[in-house]
Parts: C-alpha cells; structure tokens; sequence
C-alpha cells in the first residue's frame, strides 16, 4: 500500500528531531484532517480493515509495528505485515505519534491491499492537539481511520450504561473528543475517537462491528499480539 515517503513529514522533508520541529509537522497536517465520512459501512461484505499497534523494547531503543487487515464481514485476516526500527524521537507527551509512525508506516507499506478503514490503538481527535497517531496516519495514507484507545487520556466522560453499544460523551471541557464505548456488558468501555474522514457515529459502529467478543476491536487484538511477536523475534 502506498504510503508517503515522508513518513509523517511534508515529501522531501527531513524526519523532525526536535519538540518544535515535530509540532511545527503536527500543526500543519492537522488541518488536513477530512471531518466528512468516506469509510466503508460497518461489517460490509468484501470491506478491508486494517489494525495498527507498536509495541516497544526500550532496552534495545527498538520499535515493532503490525498491520492486519481483516475482512471487514467475516473478521478473517486477510493479510499482515510487521516492521521493526530504532526508535528515532524522543518521549514527549502528545508527540507519541513521531516515535511510532516511521515503523507503522512501514508496515502499512508492506500490504498489498489497500484498506477501507485504519483501526489505531491510540487517539485521533481525542488529544491534546487534535492530531493523535490515528489522525497523523490519516492523513498520510489518504484512508479513513479511527483511534481505540484503552483509558481516557486526559479527558473526562459521564456514567456509562452497563449495556453493550451504551457510551457517553468524552469531554474537554465541552466539547467533544470522542466516546467511551461500552463493548461487553458489565466490562469497561474503551475510548473512541475520529481520526480521519470518519464520523464518531461511524466510528463507534465500527468498533462494535469488530468487537463481537472481547472488549477490544479484534484488528487491535491482532495486531498487538503480532506487533509483540515481531519485537521479540528481533536479533
């Protein structure tokens, strides 16, 4: 699949190395974000989903990255991918994105089919700039993506009902970032937010079309178990 060489940057620019290079980036692929929804329709038949996870060895300063694309109906792979790096950025909160996108993105690359719907385990609007990883990969591939994350971050949320389906608004302040969703009855919701050229409607959707069974989508279960996998398989 086809990614932007740039790997998070404008083509041709260097990768950001400082706090005020990567927030320079982040401020302006941020008004690249499409509010409008364009993704497939939840669950639809021959509908491609791919999830993106990356898990981290920092004894090693190493990175590994999954996608894994699902029928969007059946919830079968239908392919995978993985990539590892050095870790090539700083920790700096709400930058988490620059550390993780040049090995996602090199996983994206090694699909040979392009997706519907990018499912990340992380944030999209549902962050401090309104630009978290599910966004910024977004806008660099051209395709619709949603943000799952497992705790709220830094933002606050109203009872939410015991029921499958029942969520409640994710609040800064006002407004909006997202939704906790509940996905199992009794279980705790996870936290949905837009990215990309998806509605938060759709999103919530998607994510109980791709939780049947346990509390996260199952592109992420996938994805998380194979990103581990692949960093402990390196030399």
């Amino acid at each position: 699949m086809d990614v932007i060489t740039g790997r998070g940057t404008p083509p041709g620019a260097p990768w950001p190395r400082t706090e005020a290079e990567a927030r320079a980036v982040q401020d302006a692929l941020r008004a690249r974000v499409e509010r409008a929804d364009r993704a497939p329709a939840p669950g639809a038949p021959g509908a491609l989903v791919t999830g993106v996870d990356v898990a981290y060895d920092d004894d090693r300063d190493a990175v590994a990255a999954a996608a894994v694309t699902l029928d969007a109906a059946t919830l079968e792979v239908v392919e995978q991918a993985t990539a590892r790096a050095r870790v090539v950025f700083p920790y700096v909160p709400g930058l988490l994105a620059f550390r993780e996108i040049p090995a996602a993105a090199d996983a994206l690359s090694r699909l040979r089919q392009r997706p519907g719907l990018l499912v990340c385990d992380g944030y999209g609007l549902a962050h401090p700039k309104r630009f978290g990883l599910a966004s910024h990969l977004g806008v660099l591939t051209g395709v619709p993506s949603i943000g799952v994350a497992k705790s709220p971050f830094l933002y606050r949320h109203g009872p939410v009902g015991e029921e499958r389906g029942d969520g409640a608004p994710l609040l800064d302040g006002e407004e909006e970032v997202g939704r906790a969703l509940r996905t199992r009855a009794g279980v705790k919701p996870v936290f949905v937010s837009v990215g990309h050229a998806v509605s938060l409607p759709a999103a919530c959707a998607h994510v109980l079309a791709l939780a049947p069974r346990y509390r996260l989508p199952e592109t992420t279960r996938r994805a998380d178990t194979l990103c581990r996998a692949a960093l402990r398989a390196a030399p």
